[in-house]
């Protein structure tokens, strides 16, 4: 009796072994496959790199889409799209130090209604600490006591251990002149940053000599033009004329501790001690000052250490324990996490 066999089944030849007209065939239908996909993507996004890509790959394709479709992609929506390709995400929660920016207020208790009252948080390595952009440098003498603060704080701290690098040899700025420094402070009270330097920018073309003569001979109604409010008017010309009577002990300042240069300048109308705290930081380069009224300090450290969420003055000072006697570093640090390239203050 004859036995019955199976016809064996033809498998499809592979890739490897299929003859060279085969491969051509193939080659062919893929790339008019791909060709058809990438007309369909709208001009002005261009190639769009996968999330896999280096960030070189992303700025090839940018070019490539530049090239192909004849517009003029700007060099900032370039640049936007590299820096994205490569930024890691964000730990912790993911929020980023921008979407935080929003919500600085509700960082800060409400001084009327007392502190926001919530659990004590134990400080992780993992919270968000943002990138810098590279290639910033500051063209001015390095604070002496500022490597060795560095070194010390990226030794206790696991934040500061990550964020430092990122700054190369960045470091905090010494204005000089102790009437600017205080006048631009008051100029930049309660407002952001880029307003503060727009109304500055604004004195200093009324004003190019920023001293304290000038200011009183310029007076209030041109000041005001420059966008100044009524208020801080009238205070930097108080403070103009407390320099020009000689009532303030400008040549001791260097030689006096915090608290009593604090206590003199607090004297001053519309000089409070925030105000104060950024004189001892940007004029007299003091090395251990933490400005608790600082709304982007407090902010700093809710992004850098709570993950974004509410911290009070307490929680901030107990977080900042830890960085003495080198607070102000460690200020200027948490600064730059959320503002990357210093402001003049």
């Amino acid at each position: 009796m004859a036995t019955a066999r199976k016809t064996p089944v033809k498998r499809p030849a592979s890739a490897s072994a299929a003859s060279p007209a085969t491969k051509r065939a193939r080659g062919a239908q893929l790339k008019s496959t791909t060709l058809k996909a990438d007309s369909a993507t709208t001009p002005a996004r261009g190639k769009r790199a996968a999330s896999g890509d280096t960030a070189e790959d992303a700025g090839t394709a940018l070019n490539g889409a530049r090239r192909g479709n004849g517009e003029d992609v700007s060099a900032r929506a370039s640049k936007t799209r590299i820096d994205e390709a490569r930024a890691p995400r964000a730990k912790g929660n993911g929020r980023a130090a921008r979407d935080d920016a929003a919500h600085a207020q509700s960082l800060v208790a409400d001084k009327e209604h007392g502190e926001v009252v919530r659990k004590s948080r134990v400080v992780t390595a993992d919270a968000a600490v943002p990138v810098q952009v590279g290639g910033l440098t500051r063209e001015v003498v390095r604070p002496d006591y500022w490597d060795k603060a560095c070194a010390d704080l990226m030794k206790r701290d696991r934040i500061l251990k990550k964020l430092i690098p990122k700054f190369g040899q960045m470091h905090l700025v010494n204005l000089g002149d102790p009437f600017s420094t205080l006048a631009r402070s008051v100029a930049g009270q309660q407002i952001s940053v880029k307003a503060a330097q727009a109304i500055w920018e604004r004195v200093k073309n009324a004003c190019p000599e920023v001293v304290p003569a000038h200011f009183i001979k310029l007076g209030a109604e041109k000041l005001q033009a420059c966008g100044l409010s009524k208020r801080k008017t009238e205070y930097i010309l108080d403070l103009a004329q407390h320099f020009v009577s000689g009532a303030l002990h400008v040549e001791a300042w260097a030689s006096m501790d915090d608290e009593a240069v604090i206590a003199e300048l607090t004297q001053i109308r519309g000089i409070g001690r925030w105000t104060a705290e950024m004189f001892l930081i940007f004029n007299l380069s003091r090395p251990d000052v933490l400005p608790l009224d600082d709304l982007g300090l407090i902010q700093a450290i809710s992004v850098n250490y709570f993950s974004g969420e509410p911290v009070t003055r307490s929680e901030a000072r107990e977080v900042a324990a830890n960085w003495e006697p080198w607070r102000t570093v460690a200020t200027w640090y948490m600064w730059r996490s959320l503002n990357p390239i210093p402001a003049d203050h």
